[in-house]
This record gives structure tokens, sequence and C-alpha cells, in this order.
């Protein structure tokens, strides 16, 4: 028996017709494509309502321009929604990055309790906000709220209309630090290492190592956090809506709630197509504004001038 006869026999590839080649970049693409046309075609859809009149006693709409916009605009209650927004997404995004990022800090010092805590730190986002809105909101209730109880405060109502809106931020705080924490703790893990050790031996203090090396690399991955939470801030509707349902008053009422209330409960289509077109608006700029800093942020984390 020769050598040829007993090597295994190799199986020719099976050849591809150049139609079916031609082909496969469309074919890969589609799922993408998919999800594309899904999110255009509402957002498409929103703002064309936004021009019209269509409400749920008037099935067949006509165009009006910017009637709606102007509507929406000269509505006080508008205002308020802007400011409510505003407030909880930048009180809730500033205190989530702080204590973050001091928690990240903490979590990268080797020990075996900073262990246990990484791993316990991620079950608040486990929990879906809803579901944590509703253990919140009895944790607040004044007769039986287990908060009054350990801290002693009486008949406190949490919820009132000085306090709904903090205690809003607070619930928000307590969820989503986490992500923040985690996301920073990878960013300071990558970094590298070389320039901590030579500071060390020169005698730098931690102080002088955090404020001139560490910080300024991982100044990206605070940004992005920043990014993450602020827009997301920005869109809040349903931990604020289980609490407080947009109360006391407007104290709680957010552009998303005041989109909801118009849409939903009042059945103002357009009304609230324009009040959520006008979100995305706010939405967008914000967005690119942030993005535009994290660029810059990454340039001069990486060494590069503008």
């Amino acid at each position: 028996m020769t050598a040829n006869a007993s090597a295994p026999a190799r199986r020719t590839p099976p050849r591809v017709s150049a139609g079916r080649r031609k082909m496969r970049p469309y074919l890969l693409s589609l799922p993408a494509l998919i999800v594309v046309v899904g999110i255009l075609y509402p957002f498409v859809l929103g703002a064309y309502y936004s021009f019209l009149n269509y409400t749920a006693s008037n099935p067949e709409p006509v165009f009006v321009g910017l009637a709606n916009f102007a509507a929406v605009v000269k509505d006080p209650q508008f205002w308020t929604s802007v400011r409510v927004t505003a407030v909880f997404a930048v009180a809730a995004t500033v205190v989530e990055t702080v204590l973050g990022v001091a928690i990240a800090l903490l979590l990268n010092r080797s020990s075996r309790i900073g262990k246990v805590f990484e791993k316990v730190l991620i079950l608040p986002l486990m929990i879906a906000p809803v579901i944590a809105g509703v253990i919140w909101k009895l944790m607040f209730n004044p007769q039986f709220g287990v908060l009054n109880h350990v801290f002693g405060l009486g008949a406190f109502d949490w919820l009132s209309k000085d306090m709904a809106l903090i205690s809003s931020i607070l619930v928000d705080v307590w969820i989503y630090t986490p992500f923040v924490a985690i996301l920073v703790l990878a960013g300071i893990r990558s970094l590298p290492k070389e320039p901590f050790e030579a500071s060390d031996v020169d005698g730098a203090s931690w102080w002088y190592m955090f404020r001139r090396l560490m910080l300024p690399m991982m100044w990206p991955y605070i940004l992005v956090a920043v990014i993450f939470r602020f827009m997301d801030c920005l869109k809040a509707f349903d931990l604020i809506y289980v609490l407080t349902a947009g109360g006391p008053g407007l104290a709680t009422r957010t552009l998303q709630i005041g989109a909801y209330e118009d849409s939903i409960i009042f059945q103002n289509f357009s009304r609230g197509s324009a009040y959520m077109f006008l979100l995305w608006i706010l939405v967008f700029i914000t967005a690119k504004y942030l993005v535009g800093v994290l660029g810059k942020a990454q340039k001069r984390a990486a060494g590069a001038e503008d």
C-alpha cells in the first residue's frame, strides 16, 4: 500500500456562485436594516403626527403646521416640566458620578471585602426600575414605611410636594450608581501601571498621582458614564411615574410624563408627539455636545493636542 493511498482524501470546498457571493454583504446587513427601520418608523410617524391635529375625538386629522409646538411652548406646565427634567437629570447625574468614582477607587484596592462588595454592587441594576419604585414607595410611606421607623422620623412624608423630586433622585441614585462605579472601575483597571510605579518610586503622594495621572487618563471613562446617565435621566419616566405619577401637583412632572398625559390620558396624540419631538431635540443637542467633549478628552488622554 502506497503512502498516497493511505492518506485521507481532501474534500474540495463547494464552489460559491458569483451571485451568492455578491448577496452576502446585503444579507449580513439585513438585521441592522430591520433594526434601523424599526427605530426610524415610529420616530418619523410621531414627528408627522406633531404637525397634525390628531386626537381620539378627531380620527381624520388635518395639517396644522407648528400650531402644536406653539401651544406646548406657551403652556406654563411645559416650562415647569423642562425645569423638573433639568433638575432631575443634572442632580442625579452629578451625585451618581461622584459616588460612582469614589466607590470605584475604593474597589480598586485589592481586598476580600472589596471583592465581595464588587459582586453585591450589581444587585440594584438587576431590579427593574418599576419594581424598585414600588419597593421604595412602600419604604417612603409615612404610616408604615421602614425609613421613618429606622431613622425615627415619625410620619415624615417623603413624597410630599417639597420632597418628591429629592426622593425620586435618591431612588435613581440607589439604582444607577453601581453602573457608574462598574464602568469607571473597568477604566481604572485598564490604565497603564508604569506611570504610577515611576511616580511611587519618586515619592509622589496618592493625591498627586490621582490628580495628575489617574484622573486625566480615566476622564474619558467618566464622561462615557456621564453621557449614558444624563441621556437616560432626561427621558426618565417609569421610576418617577411609579413613585409620584408626576405629582404632587407638578412637583415631578417631567417632559416624558407630560407627553404621556397628553397622549394617553387626554388622548391628544399630536400634542403628545410635539412634547416628545421637543424632548428629542433637547436630547440630541445635549448628546452632540457631550460626545464632542468626550472626543477632546480622549485626545488629551492619548497625549494629542487639538
